[in-house]
């Protein structure tokens, strides 16, 4: 339950610190935990992004603001991070559904997005498995981007169907998605489309080699049909695992998804067999 206190302080700083300029680090910092998981985690216990909730907090304030007070518009975009006029109409009339002038005029309506409040309450009471495996250091041939974590939810699928209407799935099957943040900082990670590496082949133009540091990984069995059984062991394990599990903590920022090969099921990977994984390297507290 201290990791999700933790995430409690974090979202009480963003909230003191709103009009100030907020970084990831920064915010992770009061969580006691890496970015790269933080973001993972708040991502998983919320349903939207860190940077989301930052920016649905400061439009509603600013809202509120231009309803209540005569300040200028463009004081109060600059105050919530707007540093043009036109950028902070375009992101206020997105939220609003109105302009920042028109939501002056009476009875003008704006909306509000209320700040998160953690509570704890009686959840769970069903068996989690998950098995602890020590894995040699190995190495992956892939396909490699790097993505915003802001982002990564909606491009991440497009790079795959990107990755097999070129054709590459004759190079590269997608056995592994591998999201990798060495520094476990920052706002963007790489993220492979991978298979078990063959040194005696040819590395494919436009493909890489990655070595996966040798660790003790938390394995997370998934069955049923994707995408919706991994997302909801993965919040799972953000909710339940991480705040009860008093031997292990998270180790490096590594995340990686392991693929059975779809062609074994009748339905590939829509079916209510079809088996994946969830690794997260840990280590003992």
């Amino acid at each position: 339950m201290g990791w999700i206190e933790d995430i409690s302080k974090a979202i009480s700083y963003i909230e003191e610190n709103i009009t100030e300029d907020l970084t990831i680090e920064s915010i992770a910092k009061q969580a006691f935990v890496s970015p790269f998981y933080f973001q993972k985690g708040f991502a998983m216990l919320c349903g939207f992004t860190v940077g989301e909730y930052i920016r649905h907090r400061r439009l509603t304030l600013a809202g509120s603001e231009l309803v209540a007070t005569d300040g200028r518009i463009i004081d109060i975009a600059m105050k919530y991070g707007y540093d043009s006029p036109d950028s902070f109409t375009k992101a206020f009339t997105r939220f609003h559904g109105i302009t920042p002038t028109a939501a002056r005029k009476d009875g003008a309506m704006v909306k509000s997005f209320a700040s998160l409040k953690i509570k704890f309450s009686l959840e769970g009471g069903y068996i989690m498995d998950y098995k602890i495996v020590e894995k040699d250091s190995f190495t992956v041939l892939g396909a490699s981007k790097v993505f915003k974590y802001e982002d990564a939810t909606k491009e991440i699928p497009q790079f795959w169907s990107e990755h097999f209407q070129k054709g590459n799935g004759k190079y590269v099957c997608g056995m592994y998605g591998v999201n990798i943040d060495e520094s476990m900082k920052g706002n963007e990670f790489e993220y492979l489309i991978a298979d078990n590496y063959n040194p005696c082949a040819e590395v494919p133009d436009g493909f890489v080699t990655k070595e996966i540091p040798k660790y003790t990984w938390a394995v997370f069995p998934c069955k049923g049909a994707m995408p919706e059984v991994m997302q909801d062991v993965n919040r799972k394990i953000f909710s339940e695992w991480l705040p009860n599990c008093r031997d292990y903590e998270i180790a490096a920022g590594y995340n990686i998804e392991m693929y059975n090969n779809p062609v074994d099921y009748p339905n590939g990977t829509g079916d209510e067999n079809y088996y994946s994984e969830i690794w997260i390297p840990v280590k003992k507290k």
